[in-house]
């Protein structure tokens, strides 16, 4: 379970990276207003920080479950499965958040939170084990 738990955190990890790049660093493209929504030039100029922002958030809790799975995988289960279930349970917290606060993008935290909420109950179950 430890690497499976491991592996989905990585892929957890992966999509937050995505999510990083498409708010940090193609705020405004077309390809990020396929994601998040079109908007207007004055509305991507005015949203540009909170997104560069929220992005980079999304790339810590990347860097978090990524570097605890690896750590797991290499034998330090007490290190690895603290920063594995710091970093994919966080971004399972803030899916919930987004659930609860927006009925209108329920997709949107469901797909953020699928990831990280198997890869909690993986590495939960393989560390109780």
């Amino acid at each position: 379970m430890i690497i499976l738990g491991s592996v989905l955190a990585i892929a957890a990890a992966a999509l937050h990276v995505l999510i990083f790049a498409l708010e940090s660093l193609l705020w405004g493209t077309p390809r990020s207003q396929a994601v998040f929504g079109e908007q207007s030039p004055e509305e991507i100029e005015t949203t540009k920080l909170m997104a560069l922002n929220q992005g980079f958030y999304n790339l810590f809790l990347a860097v978090l479950a990524a570097l605890g799975a690896i750590m797991l995988l290499a034998g330090s289960t007490a290190v690895g499965g603290a920063l594995a279930l710091a970093g994919t349970g966080s971004m399972l917290a803030a899916a919930l958040v987004l659930l609860l606060a927006s009925p209108a993008h329920r997709a949107a935290a469901i797909k953020q939170g699928t990831l990280p909420l198997l890869a909690v109950l993986a590495l939960v179950i393989g560390l109780a084990i």
